[in-house]
């Protein structure tokens, strides 16, 4: 059996990548994170099954620029000391969701395919529910239009909002007088007098308000790495 087995997906972007180059016998000779030249059009797309012969592994390699210990190296290592690693390539969809449009993808193909009717929560009178729409325990939906597929979880609560296709609400979040489609909420989050919200991705916890007064000025408090589109 081989020392390790790892995924690959022929991609066109090679230099987002870790690489990968196999011989004849589908055996990977050589990788390569994110490479200038690479050999191969065969990114490493972070699934993994090794035996503890990797740990022999990790212990001698040493941490790249980043102050790393990076999985390409790794792999590389258990090459150099003769080990077997051997590949699959997948041929199914794979996306990598590490941008912002990548995940919004991953999430409208996972609504679109899986999501199922289930509602759990409580809808008042003045609500509508449109289509494959999942509602968890303990959510209240108050004078609000939820159009599926949309998926939310439970413990939140929706007022006087229109909540869209494609979009997932993360627990305990709090929408009012706001409208959002094609977009990916994450748990804690409150979402008020928002006009509209789409293709857009929020963290956990975060507010984003627009207050009454109407303010000319914007106030931000973003962190790190943050991007905001206005």
């Amino acid at each position: 059996s081989p020392d390790a087995l790892i995924l690959l997906k022929k991609v066109k972007e090679t230099h987002l990548f870790g690489i990968a180059d196999l011989d004849e016998a589908g055996k990977v000779c050589h990788i390569e994170e994110k490479p200038k030249h690479p050999r191969s059009n065969l990114a490493v797309i972070g699934i993994y099954i090794f035996s503890p012969v990797v740990h022999e592994a990790i212990a001698h390699i040493k941490p790249s620029w980043r102050g790393e210990l990076e999985i390409t190296d790794t792999i590389q290592s258990l090459i150099d000391t003769g080990k077997s690693v051997q590949s699959y390539i997948l041929d199914g969809w794979w996306l990598d969701t590490g941008k912002k449009d990548d995940l919004l993808e991953a999430n409208r193909v996972v609504l679109d395919d899986f999501l199922k009717r289930d509602i759990k929560g409580n809808i008042d009178a003045a609500s509508q529910v449109v289509g494959r729409v999942e509602v968890g325990p303990e959510t209240e939906v108050e004078n609000s239009t939820i159009r599926g597929p949309a998926s939310i979880a439970e413990e939140c609560q929706i007022k006087n909002s229109f909540i869209g296709p494609f979009t997932s609400i993360g627990a305990g979040t709090v929408i009012e007088s706001s409208s959002i489609e094609h977009s990916v909420i994450l748990e804690g989050c409150h979402i008020l007098n928002i006009e509209r919200l789409a293709d857009s991705i929020i963290g956990k916890g975060t507010e984003v308000i627009k207050q009454e007064q109407g303010f000319k000025a914007l106030r931000l408090f973003l962190g790190d790495d943050a991007r905001i589109e206005l």
